[in-house]
C-alpha cells in the first residue's frame, strides 16, 4: 500500500494560543489528518471539550488544557499533563501572540512607537517570543530525547516587510497622530525566523525538524475600507480565509516535509513579492 506522507495518526501536537482564531483552524487541520490537538491557552474561552460539536470537529482525544506560556512552572505542567495522558507528544506548533484588535491599533498612545508603553512592550514580547522560547525548550527538548519531533512557529509576512502604516490612517489627523501596526508585532515576528533556523540547526542531529509559515492577513469581518486597501496591497487581491493556512500546517507537521527544515513557508497571496 502507498505511503499516505500527509497521515498524522495518533500523533500528539500541542498548539499554543490554540482556542484563538488561527489556532482553532490548527487544531481542526491536524485532526482531519489524524492527529490528536491539545489547544493550550490562557484563556479556554468557555469551550466544552466534552462537546459532541467539539469531538466532531477536533476529535474524541482533543482536549485544552489551561497555560500560561510565559511562565516556565506552566509549561512544564502542560507537558507533564500531556505525557500522563498519552506517554508521548509528536508536535509543537509555536501560535501564540498578543495581535491587538483594529480598535486598539487605532489609539495612538498605545500604537505610535513615540507613546508605546514598556509594559506592553514586554509583555507582548513575553508572550509572542519568551513563551515560544520556553515551549521549545522544554517540549522540544522531550522530543529531542525521544529522537523524533517536529516544531512550527507561526510568524508572519510582517516578519520579511514592514507594515505598510498607510493602511491604518484616518482621515484629519495629522501625521503624528495616525495609528500604526505596532512595533512589537514585527519584532516578534522576525525573531521567530530567528529561532526557527536555530532550533533547526541545534536540534538536526535529534530528529526534530523545525520551519516556520508566515501568513498573510486573514479575514475575520475587519472594517471593509480596511480589507479594501489591504487588498490592494496582494496580488491575488483579497485577503486570506480562515482555512487556507490548514493544508501548510498539515504539510509541515506530517513526513510530507520530511527533507524540510529550518526554512519559512511564506503564504501571503503573493504580498511580500511586490
Amino acid at each position: 500500500m502507498k505511503k499516505n506522507f500527509f497521515d498524522l495518526s495518533d500523533r500528539v501536537a500541542i498548539i499554543t494560543g490554540g482556542t484563538g482564531l488561527l489556532g482553532l483552524q490548527h487544531a481542526e487541520a491536524i485532526a482531519s489528518a489524524g492527529g490528536i490537538p491539545v489547544l493550550a491557552d490562557i484563556r479556554l474561552n468557555n469551550i466544552d471539550s466534552n462537546s459532541a460539536e467539539w469531538k466532531e470537529r477536533f476529535g474524541e482525544l482533543a482536549y485544552a488544557i489551561q497555560t500560561d506560556i510565559t511562565q516556565p512552572e506552566s509549561v512544564q505542567e502542560l507537558l507533564g499533563n500531556v505525557l500522563s495522558r498519552f506517554g508521548r507528544v509528536d508536535i509543537l506548533v509555536n501560535n501564540a501572540a498578543n495581535n491587538p484588535k483594529m480598535e486598539k491599533q487605532s489609539d495612538i498612545e498605545f500604537s505610535r512607537l513615540e507613546f508605546f508603553p514598556l509594559k506592553q512592550w514586554e509583555t507582548d514580547l513575553a508572550v509572542g517570543l519568551t513563551g515560544a522560547f520556553l515551549c521549545s525548550q522544554v517540549i522540544g527538548s522531550e522530543m529531542a530525547r525521544r529522537k523524533h519531533g517536529v516544531i512550527v512557529n507561526v510568524a508572519s509576512d510582517l516578519a520579511l516587510i514592514a507594515p505598510d502604516q498607510r493602511l491604518y490612517r484616518k482621515p484629519g489627523l495629522p501625521d503624528d497622530q495616525q495609528p500604526v501596526k505596532p512595533i512589537t508585532y514585527s519584532v516578534v515576528k522576525t525573531g521567530l525566523i530567528g529561532l526557527t533556523r536555530y532550533l533547526a540547526t541545534y536540534w538536526a542531529d535529534d530528529g526534530v525538524r523545525v520551519n516556520a509559515i508566515s501568513p498573510g492577513g486573514v479575514y475575520n469581518n475587519q472594517p471593509e475600507e480596511f480589507v479594501q486597501r489591504l487588498s490592494k496591497l496582494i496580488p491575488l487581491g483579497r485577503m486570506a480565509n480562515m482555512d487556507e493556512y490548514q493544508a501548510a500546517i498539515i504539510y509541515l507537521c506530517s513526513d510530507a516535509s520530511s527533507y524540510m527544515t529550518g526554512t519559512n513557508l511564506i503564504i501571503d497571496g503573493g504580498r511580500s513579492s511586490w
